[in-house]
């Protein structure tokens, strides 16, 4: 038996791979499927920080630096 690692380009290719499975000519581990889902991080963090004007921000980050 031999081991390769893929990348996914189409989410198609999971079907297509599944279907190998079934097949029985491959073998899927799962939890490499599971690893290399991709994180919609804006969508995972929306909401969790309030619009403040640049100047505020900026002034934030001034004061923390400096301690």
């Amino acid at each position: 038996m031999r081991s390769i690692t893929i990348d996914i380009i189409n989410e198609n290719a999971i079907r297509l791979l599944e279907d190998l499975e079934l097949m029985q000519l491959i073998h899927l581990h799962k939890d490499d499927l599971k690893k290399s889902k991709k994180v919609n991080w804006s969508k995972e963090y929306k909401g969790m920080m309030t619009k403040e004007s640049k100047t505020k921000v900026d002034n934030q980050l001034r004061n923390l630096r400096n301690g």
